[in-house]
């Protein structure tokens, strides 16, 4: 049994504090930590899906769900009118994965393998992409300086059409780098970029309509826990004081990545390193790729439109987190040292997110 699976104690206590009217922190906590079990599912079932359709099938399926918590999360957050907190937790997730998941995967492995080793070739398309991502999240941003003077004035929901406008054109490109991408590692180059591993059949052995009907479940859990959580954000953010970018960086994104968070550490354990690297890693560049500029198009359908005009230093912190990672990543080794250095990053990013003022 799934240690994380004892969590999903806390949908009927969340349920119980949003029926009795429960304080806006015990609602946050509850629905956060209820979150964590079913994006856990949503990610089995995917993945028995998917291995069920077949590489090219499977892989369009895995960029649909694959963090369908973040994106779910984020959907009732626009809704809300919190674009900041989306913003935030688009950037917490692609940081997050790249240094807090993949530090405690080298970390946890390093301590029981001296060295793991993994694909190169496959390490080094998903740090290429991450790096293209950086260069388009930034070209908004310094349009917006050099056009006005200031980010300020712009940032978040979009303001100047010329600003909606260049925002769609980035997302629309992102998304075909991400199905071009696709093609390359499932289709034209898959025996150099290794497929899946016998640790990663596994999923397959649930029946296709038992893991069609755990991901309808999980899907509709979730979206009630994501809207219970969004709902309680800003009276959270008043009480403790903290800014909607702290909570969007470190809290949102930590919440909707859990699941994913404790499968690759589990694989580094096994000194599955492949499998563990496309599971954080991966999950980067889909956000980043993705759901980031998927997120753009459904706002601007929702009627509050999202620009991709993130704050300085939240571009300033994907890139360090970015440059980092492929350093370390490009020799196709790693070891507890290293992934001691990736979680020192994190920490230091993450309490300067604290600091800042909202």
């Amino acid at each position: 049994m799934n240690p994380l699976n004892l969590l999903l104690l806390f949908i009927p206590v969340s349920l119980a504090l949003e029926v009795f009217h429960g304080p806006p922190l015990f609602v946050f906590i509850s629905a956060g930590l209820a979150i964590i079990p079913l994006a856990g599912w949503m990610g089995n079932a995917t993945e028995a899906l998917a291995h069920r359709l077949g590489a090219t099938w499977g892989g369009l399926l895995n960029a649909t769900f694959g963090n369908a918590a973040e994106l779910i999360i984020a959907i009732f957050a626009i809704r809300a009118g919190l674009i900041r907190v989306v913003e935030a937790s688009i950037t917490g997730s692609i940081i997050g994965n790249l240094l807090l998941v993949v530090g405690a995967s080298f970390l946890a492995g390093g301590i029981k393998y001296k060295t793991q080793r993994f694909n190169r070739d496959l390490a080094g398309m998903h740090c290429a992409l991450m790096m293209m991502s950086v260069v388009a999240l930034m070209v908004p941003a310094l349009f917006v300086y050099t056009s006005h003077g200031k980010l300020g004035a712009v940032q978040g929901a979009v303001i100047d059409p010329r600003v909606e406008s260049l925002s769609l054109g980035v997302a629309g490109v992102l998304i075909v780098v991400y199905a071009l991408s696709l093609v390359f590692s499932l289709i034209t180059h898959e025996s150099l970029l290794g497929g899946p591993t016998k640790e990663e059949a596994k999923g397959a052995a649930m029946a296709p309509s038992r893991a069609l009907g755990l991901l309808l479940v999980a899907t509709a859990l979730l979206a009630w826990q994501s809207e219970m959580l969004v709902g309680s954000v800003e009276a959270v953010t008043a009480s403790l004081g903290l800014t909607e970018m702290f909570v969007g960086v470190v809290i949102v994104a930590v919440i909707g990545n859990a699941a994913e968070h404790s499968a690759a550490i589990m694989f580094a354990l096994r000194n599955q390193m492949d499998v563990a690297l496309n599971i954080a890693v991966g999950s980067s560049t889909q956000i980043a790729l993705f759901v980031a500029p998927l997120l753009v198009f459904v706002s601007l359908a929702m009627g509050h439109p999202m620009s991709l005009v993130f704050h300085p230093f939240e571009l300033v912190s994907v890139a360090f987190a970015a440059t980092i990672a492929v350093v370390i990543n490009l020799d196709g080794r790693s070891n507890w040292f290293e992934g001691a250095l990736l979680l020192g990053t994190y920490a230091i990013i993450a309490m300067a997110f604290f600091f800042i003022p909202g």
